[in-house]
């Protein structure tokens, strides 16, 4: 017993002294996709104010593949000292990847929760070439007159993949998925008529607010949402049930010391309340959204337990 108390508070003071000393060289924050969706800009409006806080640079790394595996795997099995962070989407890197992805190279358990970051609800939107659907109703009709359509998310397992298949479900049509390394490359490939349909998160669909190749049909959601109140809801256009909220969070490796943890929590915090941030966030239609590390690895848990609760009901078979 003796030892082991001792072991304790060994422990507790290397990590107070190591949180002393934090940090104490350049961080980088990893993300898993590329550049231009809304995980990458949001990165990258966080990321000075951060390095500003913290004395020492921020450096944003796109680290794209696998289902978001490749940057999971860098982060969980860096050195656990605070000095490498990752924004991982919640239902999926954090959650589902470890049942869906066969072979996964790190664990759920191997990253630490810093705090969510934001939350934005998924989509449905369709280039109007291809498909000329102004409502879910005129997308369903489309759907059942000509089946076998292929449709785009940011990726194998991701939460707008759960969300397309959600959809599919449902609204009973015959559609297949076909997974990119980010939202960014969906909507552009969306845009430019490679890809039909795509399900993304809203903040993804920022930049192309005045297209007219591209039509955002519904919010995966009940009622319309505040950053985008011109999007009918999914109940509205016909396809009730069908809700699905994205988010994404920041953690690093678990066995980083507590006192760093909680540091880059209050830092984090801070900065999401910026209004200036804040103000550069809401244009992206993500909402700002910070937690403790317990609230987000409570909403992580939920998260986890209704996707799995929908893919066991509606038999979704993940190829």
């Amino acid at each position: 017993m003796r030892r082991l108390i001792l072991t304790i508070l060994f422990a507790t003071a290397a990590g107070a002294a190591c949180a002393q000393s934090y940090p104490s060289r350049p961080l980088r924050m990893l993300i898993h996709f590329p550049p231009g969706g809304a995980t990458d800009i949001v990165g990258r409006i966080i990321s000075p104010p951060l390095a500003e806080k913290l004395g020492q640079p921020v450096v944003v790394e796109n680290r794209p593949g696998a289902g978001g595996a490749v940057a999971a795997e860098i982060a969980a099995k860096a050195a656990p000292d605070g000095h490498t962070l990752l924004i991982a989407g919640t239902s999926s890197v954090l959650g589902l990847n470890v049942v869906m992805i066969p072979n996964l190279p790190y664990k759920p358990s191997d990253l630490a929760s810093i705090t969510r970051l934001v939350t934005s609800p998924f989509i449905v939107a369709v280039n109007t070439s291809l498909i000329p659907a102004t409502s879910i109703r005129e997308l369903i009709a489309a759907l059942k007159a000509k089946p076998r359509q292929p449709f785009a998310s940011g990726g194998t397992a991701s939460g707008m993949h759960l969300a397309g298949e959600f959809f599919r479900s449902l609204a009973g049509v015959d559609m297949y998925h076909v997974p990119y390394k980010g939202n960014g490359p969906a909507m552009s490939d969306l845009s430019g008529g490679q890809i039909p349909i795509a399900f993304v998160d809203l903040g993804s669909t920022a930049s192309y607010a005045k297209s007219t190749r591209v039509k955002v049909l519904a919010v995966a959601a009940r009622e319309r949402t505040a950053m985008a109140p011109d999007i009918p809801s999914a109940l509205e256009s016909g396809l009730p049930g069908w809700e699905a909220t994205g988010s994404f969070g920041l953690v690093t490796a678990v066995a980083t010391p507590r006192p760093i943890i909680m540091r880059l929590n209050r830092e984090m915090t801070d900065i999401l309340k910026m209004p200036e941030v804040r103000t550069r966030i809401l244009a992206t239609n993500n909402e700002p959204a910070p937690t403790s590390p317990e609230e987000y690895d409570a909403f992580i848990k939920s998260e986890v337990t209704k996707w799995t609760k929908v893919i066991t009901e509606a038999n979704i078979k993940f190829e």
